[in-house]
């Protein structure tokens, strides 16, 4: 499982010209399920993505979580993130889980982000998605399990 993470002042995604998830300060979660994940890598995933320290404290040190920040998570299915970019000029997507088996995990980690107690908004899975968003920083982190 792949997580890009994005520290962001406020993002949303639209679908079919409706908006589906919209937050302000928080972390954009774009989301890629790959072969042999299972539901305890969704859960490990929420639990460090609401832990992880993006944001800064009062003396200007990335000290805090979104958990800490009172933000929000915006989370929306990626399954490019699994490419094999290694060879030639066009990406392999042969590691990305089977699409039942991803939209399961995807939804089981928004249930483990929320029980973390992280406000959640999320994309339509297999949508195409129109993505905005206000880095902030920028603060950009790739997390893998």
């Amino acid at each position: 499982m792949k997580a890009l993470l994005q520290r962001v002042a406020h993002a949303e995604v639209v679908v079919d010209g409706q908006i589906v998830g919209k937050i302000d300060q928080g972390i954009l979660v774009l989301l890629g399920v790959e072969k042999g994940d299972d539901d305890a890598k969704a859960k490990r995933m929420a639990e460090r993505v609401a832990g992880y320290r993006l944001f800064e404290d009062q003396a200007g040190k990335t000290n805090l979580s979104v958990k800490d920040i009172a933000g929000s998570l915006l989370v929306v299915s990626q399954f490019t993130l699994a490419a094999d970019t290694r060879k030639g000029m066009r990406p392999s997507f042969s590691n990305a889980a089977e699409p039942a088996l991803a939209e399961q995990l995807y939804l089981n980690f928004v249930e483990y982000a929320k029980q973390q107690g992280v406000p959640v908004q999320t994309g339509t899975f297999r949508a195409d998605m129109k993505v905005s968003l206000l880095n902030d920083g920028p603060v950009t982190l790739w997390l893998e399990l």
